[in-house]
């Protein structure tokens, strides 16, 4: 049985965050839906405007996208389709009656020759409502930790919280590589990586343009 784990975090996520995993056969990735469940579920419980665990599928030896031919989700009596992106995000439903049903995904890679994980990312990706500015993503980083911190759950969290991993800010991916003059900021080509200040809460100053953003994922410290 394989374990996955965030794609940012550090080992403790394979606590946090173990799904069962196994190839059928050399075309196959096949899962159990009940792990996705109960992340999906604690999302759902949270007051989370931004934050979401997304699931994608990726390549083991390159962690490039395992690009999907077809996906199936299946119960012992049903099968439905299952929806994905072509960036390998699994779009799953949140439905309490394939988790009791011991529903299976099943996931075809468009290259058989694929190994194929699981990668679970929390991150935020739909911002279109926001300003791109230091509160905003002050909102974004706090509803991350938050987020990361309900996923942890009660035994990390209250028994083991020194192997949590520490959220210094956020992570944003750009469509092409940007630049800023602030020393809290720093750019990697196309990710630049923000401290998160107490301060920003108020700072509305536009950053930029907020359609140049592809997604914010937590910056973590290892």
């Amino acid at each position: 049985m394989n374990k996955y784990i965030f794609n940012c975090t550090n080992a403790i996520a394979l606590v946090l965050l173990g799904m069962s995993a196994f190839n059928v056969n050399a075309r196959e990735f096949v899962m159990s839906y009940d792990g996705f469940y109960d992340r999906l579920k604690v999302v759902n419980k949270g007051d989370f405007q931004y934050a979401r665990v997304n699931f994608y599928i990726s390549d083991i030896a390159t962690n490039e996208a395992c690009a999907i031919k077809s996906g199936t989700i299946l119960t012992e009596r049903n099968e439905y389709p299952l929806n994905f992106t072509d960036k390998a995000q699994l779009l799953l439903p949140f439905d309490k009656q394939l988790d009791t049903d011991k529903a299976v995904i099943v996931v075809q890679p468009q290259n058989p020759d694929h190994d194929c994980q699981l990668k679970l990312q929390i991150e935020a990706n739909e911002l279109e409502d926001l300003t791109f500015s230091k509160q905003s993503l002050y909102t974004i980083n706090e509803e991350l930790d938050e987020l990361l911190t309900d996923l942890s759950g009660f035994f990390v969290s209250k028994l083991m919280w020194f192997l949590l991993p520490e959220q210094k800010g956020v992570a944003v991916t750009f469509k092409s590589p940007v630049q800023f003059d602030d020393k809290g900021i720093t750019c990697e080509k196309s990710v630049c990586y923000f401290a998160v200040e107490d301060n920003w809460e108020d700072d509305t100053a536009s950053l930029g343009d907020i359609s140049n953003v592809i997604k914010v994922t937590p910056w973590i410290v290892k």
